[in-house]
């Protein structure tokens, strides 16, 4: 449980920080889709354990996070910093 708790935690940070901090824009569609694969685990564990209402939420909880995953890998991908752009490569 603290390996899975450990993952949601970084899996909202990598949501949030690099939009924020314009650094490696691209980590937010990973960790989306990081996050969906663990809301469909709890969707999963949450039936087999009766709990209806605990998979709803995991369900909507999954859906936002596969909709960020699309909206940042498809619809508007972020663009690194004008700072990263001119590093030299290597």
């Amino acid at each position: 449980m603290r390996f899975i708790g450990v993952c949601e935690v970084l899996g909202a940070i990598g949501l949030i920080l690099p939009g924020l901090l314009r650094i490696r824009p691209g980590l937010t569609p990973l960790a989306a889709a990081g996050l969906v694969i663990i809301m469909i685990g709890a969707t999963v564990i949450s039936l087999i354990g009766g709990e209806i209402t605990a998979a709803l939420v995991s369900v909507v909880v999954g859906l936002l996070a596969a909709f960020v995953a699309y909206g940042r890998r498809r619809v508007a991908p972020q663009r690194a910093s004008h700072r990263s752009a001119l590093r030299p490569a290597g």
